[in-house]
């Protein structure tokens, strides 16, 4: 069916008022969203990705013409401006299609060093029609707040000077977008899913049951009511090895493990929430053990079996681990609305912990180690205060996937020796903090120092090396010596590098363990061995456990 021909002319004009240079940047800016990131990308991803890419690179283009414009720098004749058109039209239009060809390749090279299938086809061109569809969309928007900011600059000018209200015209279109943008979509949104994951959290698997046991958190004697710890606080008290398992494993006398969690309904407070936590923490005798671990849990309030699993193998369940919840959202929502969170939250449990600890006679009290993944290892990290660490040192920590934000991790990060590349650091002589990956870096040849700290961190996770400056800077993680799992491929562009990674964030836990930000048991179990000396330990027990424990499904 035929359009108007008052439609077919509007179309028309609406065609012809893009510009020639927006649209080679907006071009340009796709081709480069298509290249390897950190991780693969489904379709619909890398079609969102790179419309946005389209949508920002249009923008820059419309941007530098306009400063070009701005500066009065003299423009070529229409003869030669058509010669650079066509020659720029052929050079851009080659340079289209050679990355749609290539994207297969780029996809499945990067799919092969994270051990997963290769594809037939990643469908380049559907998801180049996705991406021009998603662009234009978003520039429609951008057009229509230009549009808005014309008529309320006309309305203005009959009272100010031009330049002033151009100015306020785009002041005050732009602050009206940000208020209901921001008070009323992304608070809406934020609410929506708070909701949501709260209502996820309350959801009662049918085959978990309240414990029997008097001395198990949550049970009927608990001074935690079960009800309120949420789904991810009892998989954790549940789901951790057996005193049967753990026998079977050593073939002598073990102990069954403690654990306690308390979830964000179990008190009106986090500093209510640390208190009970410490006080059930003493009832069921978590400080007789001879590990006590302060473990703080990602977002969502899920701890790593990975973890905390390995860590009661290794001791033989002669461990307690405590824990609180402080969020339902996912790690990568909590860390860009509210990070605060993690950092307040462990901060209580530390000090209501450790305040008891320390009071306890230096030769009968438990070793006292720190713990998080992702978001929890943010908060863990400067859970404790620095002149806590002087008066009465805990014994060390173990962090996976320290997200971006993470103080101590950046500042050892960039203290780093001169010789180590920034995915994989050493800090001075390895005597406080270690860092390691796939493959075990731990065994430096060097003696630990009195407090054992290991970060485990994969080239390939984004929460960890995603940065707002990948926006106008190279990262220090691409130059030199690469990770293991990332693309030999990934080269920096400036934008759309950071967009790239930004859009891995959610994708972060899609992969095989060992790569992204879903961290492999084996390395648990090498840091915890470096952290916490257990007792008889051989290289053949983290192989013989390597193959007990397994990866845990946040």
């Amino acid at each position: 069916m035929a359009l108007p021909i008052r439609l077919q002319k509007a179309l028309i004009r609406y065609g012809r008022s893009f510009s020639f240079v927006g649209l080679v940047f907006a071009t340009l800016f796709f081709t480069a969203s298509v290249t390897p990131s950190l991780l693969p990308r489904p379709l619909l991803f890398q079609s969102l990705l790179s419309g946005l890419a389209i949508a920002v690179g249009y923008g820059i283009g419309v941007g530098v013409l306009a400063i070009y414009r701005f500066l009065e720098i003299p423009v070529p004749p229409d003869r030669q401006q058509r010669v650079l058109k066509s020659v720029t039209v052929a050079v851009v239009a080659g340079v289209f299609v050679y990355f749609l060809w290539k994207m297969t390749y780029w996809q499945n090279s990067l799919r092969e060093l994270m051990d997963l299938e290769p594809l037939q086809s990643v469908y380049p061109i559907t998801t180049a029609w996705l991406a021009v569809l998603f662009g234009a969309m978003l520039v429609a928007a951008a057009r229509t707040f230009s549009l808005a900011c014309r008529i309320v600059h006309h309305k203005l000018r009959r009272y100010l000077p031009r330049r002033i209200a151009f100015g306020l015209s785009v002041t005050l279109v732009g602050l009206v977008i940000f208020f209901i943008g921001n008070g009323v979509i992304a608070k809406g949104l934020l609410t929506a899913a708070d909701s949501f994951f709260l209502q996820a959290d309350e959801l009662i698997d049918e085959d978990v049951a309240t414990p029997s046991d008097p001395l198990i958190c949550g049970s009927d004697a608990s001074l935690v009511d079960w009800d309120s710890i949420g789904r991810r606080g009892k998989d954790f008290i549940v789901g951790g090895p057996t005193k049967a398992a753990l026998a079977e494993f050593w073939e002598t006398e073990v102990e069954q493990p403690v654990r306690v969690y308390v979830g964000m309904r179990s008190a009106d407070t986090k500093r209510e929430q640390a208190r009970l936590a410490l006080e059930e923490l003493q009832r069921v005798g978590g400080f007789d053990r001879s590990v006590l671990v302060i473990a703080t849990p990602t977002g969502t309030g899920w701890l790593d079996p990975g973890g905390v699993d390995s860590l009661e193998y290794l001791h033989r369940g002669d461990t307690a681990i405590v824990s609180m919840q402080y969020s339902y959202l996912p790690s990568w929502i909590t860390i860009l609305v509210d990070p605060e969170r993690s950092i307040e939250s462990a901060r209580y449990l530390f000090d209501e912990v450790y305040s008891y600890w320390k009071t306890l006679p230096r030769d009968a009290r438990p070793k006292l180690y720190l713990h998080g993944l992702s978001l929890g290892a943010l908060g863990s990290e400067v859970s404790a205060a620095w002149y806590t660490i002087l008066e009465d040192p805990f014994h060390g920590a173990v962090w996976s996937g320290p997200p971006f934000p993470s103080r101590q991790w950046r500042v050892v990060t960039d203290s780093r020796n001169s010789d180590s590349p920034a995915w994989l650091p050493k800090f001075r002589d390895g005597a406080i903090v270690r860092f390691t990956a796939q493959k075990n870096t731990l065994d430096g040849g060097q003696p630990w120092g009195p407090m054992r700290n290991v970060y485990i961190q994969y080239a390939s996770d984004p929460m960890v090396f995603f940065s707002p400056d990948l926006v106008y800077r190279h990262p220090e993680w691409l130059v030199g010596e690469r990770g293991p799992d990332v693309s030999a491929h990934l080269s920096w562009y400036p934008v759309v590098t950071f967009l790239k990674v930004a859009f891995d964030l959610p994708m972060a836990i899609s992969v095989p363990p060992g790569h992204g930000h879903n961290y492999s048991p084996a390395n648990y179990i090498d840091a915890w061995v470096a952290v916490t000396a257990p007792p008889d330990w051989t290289p053949e027990i983290s192989t013989r456990l390597a193959d007990v424990v397994q990866p845990g499904v946040p």
